[in-house]
């Protein structure tokens, strides 16, 4: 009856090992870069300001005329009537302007 008893906390002690690296795997591999890439973004869009260059989600590009907390207003195309406020979250790429000047 002792071994049996022994042999079953030796299968449970396997079993939370195995449990503890399906943890870590999901982790490294799936958590932690995707708060990586959250923590590159936020920080992309803190440095956010008017005149910068911009790609939305959408796939537009468009130059920033006017930011608030959570809401820029986008300018799109050579028409100045084409003016549309969206969030933050939609812009993936931004351009600064002084990143735009070629060295010739």
């Amino acid at each position: 009856m002792g071994f049996m008893l022994q042999e079953m906390t030796g299968g449970s002690f396997i079993m939370i090992i195995y449990l503890v690296a399906l943890v870590a795997f999901f982790y490294f591999f799936f958590i932690r870069p995707q708060r990586k890439e959250q923590k590159q973004k936020d920080t992309m869009l803190a440095t956010l300001a008017v005149g910068d260059s911009v790609l939305t989600t959408a796939g537009f590009y468009g130059v920033v005329i006017d930011v608030t907390d959570d809401t820029v207003i986008v300018e799109f195309g050579n028409n100045k009537n084409c003016r549309i406020p969206m969030q933050k979250s939609a812009i993936v790429q931004i351009e600064k302007p002084e990143d735009a000047v070629q060295n010739d």
